[in-house]
């Protein structure tokens, strides 16, 4: 037979003081202070979120009309520097198009003055004509203008004088034949005409002898 014994008068203190800790209710105070204190942080970053202005980069009205107007500044001066490229590379582009048809139009003008002594002593004819008349039309529509006829007012900038004579004929220096044509290009002379020049004959005043009084 088992034997149990009494729990002292220490033990049966210390049990129920136990028991009390374990039934004790909540204090409603101090969960109130709880929840009371985990939302203090919430609220003051809603404050401080409320104080920003609208965008998030905290600058007043002044400086983001400022700091627009500088941002449109730059872009006009980009867009201007652009447009600036644009047109000297596009003067670049058409000055090389134009050195290009003036190195291949000069180097036919031997060809072109064939043409022409061919045509003088009349041997342009049959399918040599048909060419060279396509090859002048050709020329003609890139911008090579042929220029040098008799009876041309005399031009230094475009005429090359290769001999003078006097005519009463004329009033002003005049060309009177034609050697070789000359060739225009634009405002450029690809080359000057070489003709003969007839200078205007002014004769000298008639001199009449004096008479005296015999």
């Amino acid at each position: 037979m088992t034997h149990f014994s009494e729990p002292s008068a220490e033990e049966r203190l210390a049990g129920h003081q136990v028991g009390e800790s374990s039934d004790r209710p909540d204090v409603p105070g101090e969960a109130d202070g709880a929840a009371a204190a985990g939302e203090s942080t919430p609220a003051a970053e809603e404050g401080s979120q409320s104080a920003t202005p609208p965008g998030g980069t905290g600058e007043t009205p002044e400086q983001m009309a400022a700091r627009l107007q500088e941002l449109t500044a730059d872009l006009q001066r980009l867009q201007a520097e652009y447009v600036n490229y644009k047109r000297r590379v596009d003067r670049d582009r058409e000055l090389v198009l134009q050195n290009a048809k003036f190195s291949i139009l000069s180097a036919l003008l031997p060809v072109l003055d064939d043409v022409d002594r061919a045509r003088e002593h009349e041997e342009l004819s049959g399918g040599f004509k048909a060419i060279a008349e396509s090859l002048e039309r050709i020329v003609a529509g890139e911008g090579l203008i042929k220029f040098g006829a008799s009876g041309d007012p005399f031009d230094p900038r475009v005429h090359e004088a290769l001999m003078h004579s006097l005519s009463p004929d004329v009033s002003t220096t005049t060309c009177d034949k034609v050697v070789q044509a000359g060739y225009q290009f634009g405002d450029r002379v690809v080359r000057p005409a070489l003709v003969t020049v007839v200078d205007p004959d002014v004769p000298s005043p008639d001199t009449h002898p004096s008479t005296t009084d015999s």
